[in-house]
């Protein structure tokens, strides 16, 4: 009996899998849904308190609708304006570099780079951006070729809204109806394992993310302070990436050291950019991460790497969004799985 429903088990993960790789082009707006819905049935349970659950799920669904329309609307074009400066720039950049970081690297470390080719790079990026005349333009006059992939993109975004109220309005109802799937046998280490596992996913959803938004604020007005031109471009960035430990301090500190010595040619820069992301790292490490997120996700940086690359060389883009949720509760049954093995008569 027990070989059977191991069998079972394995049969329906596979199934799952093979699943989710043939759907995933049309898997996106119904998983982002899933995780927008999952953060906000928080803010829903603590309305329906006071309202009913479809006026507490319309409150909640209307302040986030407005706060993505608002970041778009803001956030977007100040991020292409950043975009169109640096492309304008590199030829200037790439000048300054040959004429003195080249220097430098020849001069006190040794290091020989005149067979690389500035000049060739310099004349290639500016023959394109010609080519190119800018984002918006490119847009515009690509409008006849990428008019059913932008109608794709719309109908998937308004699909995802459709999809996130209606789980949100009947979230408690499905986990309820799931919980009484549950075989009564297993329910009660399932019941454990899935408590755990939505600390864990609560955790970073809501905890880690909002550390992401903290540090790319950060960063961002930090680099600003310096006077870096794509201060927002390399700020957003390192916010991005800082779900895996260190990753966005190191990303942002090398990329914007770099974008600081092509747009001052002062080496002194690089202190200053030093203290930004010092300051944002000190701010994570001793205020952010344990105030928002805690010690719950338990997973190593590396797990957290390996994950995502895992995740988007199987499924794609719906493997990124889906690989550290998974990896999250797959870290809980391995724990659950580990005790069990300590108390096993193997182990003994």
């Amino acid at each position: 009996m027990i070989e059977s429903n191991k069998v079972i088990w394995l049969s329906v993960f596979v199934i799952v899998s093979i699943l989710i790789y043939l759907l995933a082009p049309i898997l996106m707006p119904f998983i982002s849904a899933a995780i927008l819905a999952y953060i906000a049935d928080p803010l829903v349970d603590q309305l329906e308190k006071k309202v009913s659950r479809s006026i507490a799920v319309s409150i909640v669904f209307f302040v986030l609708s407005l706060l993505a329309l608002l970041l778009i609307i803001i956030i977007l074009p100040l991020i292409e304006k950043q975009i169109v400066v640096l492309a304008e720039k590199l030829p200037l950049y790439i000048d300054r570099a040959q004429n003195y970081l080249v220097p430098v690297l020849n001069d006190r470390f040794g290091i020989d780079v005149g067979s690389f080719d500035l000049n060739t790079l310099k004349k290639s990026l500016s023959s394109y951006w010609k080519t190119a005349g800018g984002v918006a333009a490119n847009v515009i006059a690509s409008i006849s070729y990428s008019g059913m992939v932008l109608a794709g993109w719309i109908a998937n975004f308004l699909l995802m809204l459709v999809v996130t109220f209606y789980l949100l309005r009947d979230w408690d109802t499905l986990i309820e109806k799931i919980h009484v799937l549950i075989p009564r046998k297993n329910e009660k280490i399932i019941s454990t394992i899935a408590k755990e596992s939505d600390e864990v996913l609560g955790a970073f959803f809501r905890g880690q993310m909002l550390v992401m938004f903290v540090l790319s604020l950060v960063y961002t007005v930090g680099l600003m302070i310096v006077g870096l031109d794509t201060a927002l471009l390399i700020g957003g960035l390192s916010g991005l990436v800082s779900f895996v430990p260190y990753l966005g301090f190191i990303v942002g500190i090398f990329v914007a050291g770099i974008a600081a010595l092509m747009q001052f040619q002062d080496i002194t820069v690089l202190f200053y950019v030093a203290i930004v992301f010092l300051t944002g790292q000190m701010l994570e490490g001793m205020l952010l991460t344990p105030l928002l997120v805690g010690d719950k996700i338990g997973l190593h940086p590396v797990a957290v790497i390996f994950a995502v690359l895992a995740g988007g060389q199987l499924f794609g883009f719906v493997g990124v969004l889906l690989a550290l949720p998974v990896a999250a509760v797959i870290a809980v049954v391995v724990r659950h799985a580990h005790e069990r093995y300590k108390q096993s008569e193997l182990y003994e």
